[in-house]
């Protein structure tokens, strides 16, 4: 038996790991959930916090918290929250399905807060994640390191750190303090004198980049902003009952199942309910804002559609962003203070994700239904992945929707792995830790649901999502 730090490391305490940490506790883990540590690289538990505005709402409703769709009744739920802040009555009078996104942080962090068996260690920067093996080449955990220089080993690891931020090659040589994506949005610029004037872009045309061009009448008063985007205008997401049905967690089943194919059209056609689009109350309010401006004849903030950055580069104190036409294909430059990105994430695998892959000798990703990676070998050790199998799982695999089922499938999988000791390289079951009455959902998972679907690494190692 190998010892280890933690026997479960789960690495981000975002929504997703904070929905596992829960379900540990309440589905009875046989001891599991008090060896089981989450880490956070941040100071304290947000969400979102790069764009974590007053005014910002969440785009799900309140009941798509970490456990009511799986657990009505836990102590858990975001109305619980409420009640114990003393703010329910005023949210059911606000008669709103979607709380203000400092709400839900406020609930991540309660959360955090109210975990009794979970550990959770703020302030922990994973820099990497390599494969520990005994004498004889089995792989038995995991050794996570930190930036600090220490070291967490487990049996478990689950790894719900997000994906990268994308900065397009053609920004990505301007200096750091200048180029600001949206995750770094409202720590930039409270470092920034609010009454100065600066000259500013804003490029991408979805929900982050409106949101940055919205914050900055506030934030940056005095400044001329411009906003930059290859598409013709501003869409608003695609929100109907229909295509919100294929965020209900038991679509996830029907998605896995589904051939090559049908899952490219069905993340084709629903890639605008939750990308390349902005909430439609917030377009209301920057139309008018802008005809307000035209109003008054101050126009210090313009669109500017149809356009590819297609250069840049610095000259003195100025960036100088090379703008492209797509209409005409006449060349014009801009220069500017500050470019903030809207730019979204790298839809490849994180890079934590690819060096693991790499360090065990995976040519390959592959998670299964119960998003556990597929090693290719017996093992002792199991690794889950959150929150990066849209081309596997669907398109609410990112987001708050699915995070109460998932957990528990990530939870019970981990028990049923553990029921199994290995007995001269082969894997035989020596307990059962599952209760199929009452969560039936795994137990009586159709044959074909442990089906994997393969995401090939190229030769230059990296993984596409």
């Amino acid at each position: 038996m190998t010892n280890h730090d933690v026997e479960l490391l789960a690495i981000g305490a975002g929504p997703a790991n904070l929905a596992l940490a829960v379900a540990l506790e309440e589905l009875g883990a046989d001891g599991l959930a008090e060896r089981s540590l989450v880490i956070e690289r941040g100071p304290t538990v947000e969400w979102q916090r790069g764009l974590l505005l007053p005014w910002t709402k969440s785009q799900v409703a309140f009941a798509k918290d970490l456990v009511t769709l799986r657990n009505p009744r836990s102590k858990f739920t975001f109305l619980n929250y409420l009640r114990s802040v003393g703010r329910l009555d005023d949210f059911i009078n606000m008669g709103s399905f979607t709380p203000y996104r400092v709400e839900v942080s406020g609930y991540l962090q309660w959360v955090s807060e109210s975990l009794r068996k979970v550990q959770l260690r703020l302030g922990c920067d994973c820099t990497s994640v390599e494969p520990v093996r005994d004498s004889a080449g089995s792989l038995t955990g995991w050794l996570t390191r930190l930036a600090d220089g220490s070291t967490i080993s487990s049996r478990y690891l689950v790894i719900g750190a997000g994906r990268d931020p994308y900065i397009p090659p053609e920004l990505s040589h301007l200096p750091a303090d200048r180029l600001i994506h949206s995750t770094r949005y409202r720590s930039r610029v409270a470092e920034l004198d609010k009454d100065q004037h600066y000259r500013v872009a804003v490029i991408g045309a979805a929900q982050s980049a409106a949101e940055m061009f919205r914050a900055t009448q506030h934030d940056l008063p005095n400044s001329d902003v411009s906003w930059v985007m290859r598409s013709i205008g501003l869409r608003a997401y695609d929100t109907n009952k229909f295509t919100n049905e294929l965020y209900y967690p038991s679509y996830i089943d029907k998605f896995f199942e589904a051939l090559p194919e049908g899952k490219k059209q069905i993340l084709q056609e629903m890639h605008l309910t939750n990308y390349s689009g902005v909430e439609s109350d917030l377009l209301q309010e920057l139309y008018t804002s802008l005809y307000l401006d035209r109003l008054s004849g101050v126009e210090r903030r313009r669109l500017v559609p149809m356009t590819d950055i297609t250069g840049a580069r610095t000259d003195g104190d100025d960036i100088v962003l090379e703008l492209t036409d797509r209409k005409t294909g006449a060349v014009d430059e801009l220069r500017r203070d500050l470019v903030f990105l809207g730019t979204g994430f790298v839809r490849e695998m994180p890079r934590l994700i690819r060096g693991l892959g790499a360090a065990i000798g995976l040519d390959r990703i592959e998670v299964n239904r119960q998003y556990r990676l597929e090693l290719g070998e017996p093992s002792d050790a199991a690794c889950y992945l959150q929150g990066v199998n849209e081309a596997t799982h669907g398109i609410a695999d990112s987001l708050l929707s699915v995070l109460g089922n998932r957990a528990a499938d990530i939870a019970q999988d981990i028990l049923g792995h553990r029921s199994v000791k290995r007995v001269n390289g082969v894997h035989r079951p020596i307990a059962e830790h599952l209760s199929t009455a009452e969560h039936p959902s795994t137990a009586e998972r159709p044959s074909g649901a442990d089906r994997r679907t393969a995401v090939p690494v190229p030769a230059d190692g990296a993984v596409p999502a």
